[in-house]
């Protein structure tokens, strides 16, 4: 052989070399970018497992919230004692008129009638406030007319 064409072999094979190393560089590079792609898919789906299992407690908390909202309605219904049905601030604070009074005592009450605003007034709850202004010199004797009044209408009835 010649040393020409041994400088040729010799420079086919070195180009032959590079093309190699540049296509093992190639191909190492698109591992790396495919390892990184793996790894973003899997750093996904555990992000998605985390985010499923934590919207499973969620839910398992507002589904016991609920239930426990439920036992709360259920045991805030059980009827108890009867309380006694009695007047608000609001209805104390002002009196009704002369004329109301005498036709609300005046009217016999039904039985019927009777029954039904005890069924109606079992659910609710009154509550009864001390009033927050004395009461004034012409206010008791207001009051103390209406007593008379509503005496006298009892007489009459029975």
């Amino acid at each position: 052989m010649s040393t020409s064409e041994e400088l040729d072999r010799l420079k086919n094979t070195r180009v032959e070399l590079e093309n190699e190393s540049r296509s093992l560089t190639q191909e190492q590079n698109n591992m790396e970018e495919r390892i990184k792609i793996l790894e973003e898919r899997i750093a996904i789906e555990e992000q998605k497992n985390r985010n499923r299992e934590t919207r499973e407690a969620i839910y398992q908390l507002e589904s016991r919230i609920r239930g426990l909202e439920q036992r709360l309605n259920e045991v805030s219904k059980v009827p108890g004692p009867p309380e006694p049905v009695s007047e608000t601030k609001s209805e104390v604070a002002t009196p009704p008129a002369p004329e109301q009074a005498t036709l609300e005592v005046a009217e016999p009450a039904s039985e019927g009638a009777a029954e039904e605003e005890a069924e109606a007034a079992e659910g609710e709850t009154v509550t009864v406030a001390p009033l927050e202004e004395p009461i004034v010199a012409g206010q008791e004797d207001y009051n103390e007319n209406l007593k008379k009044q509503h005496e006298k209408k009892k007489r009459k009835l029975f």
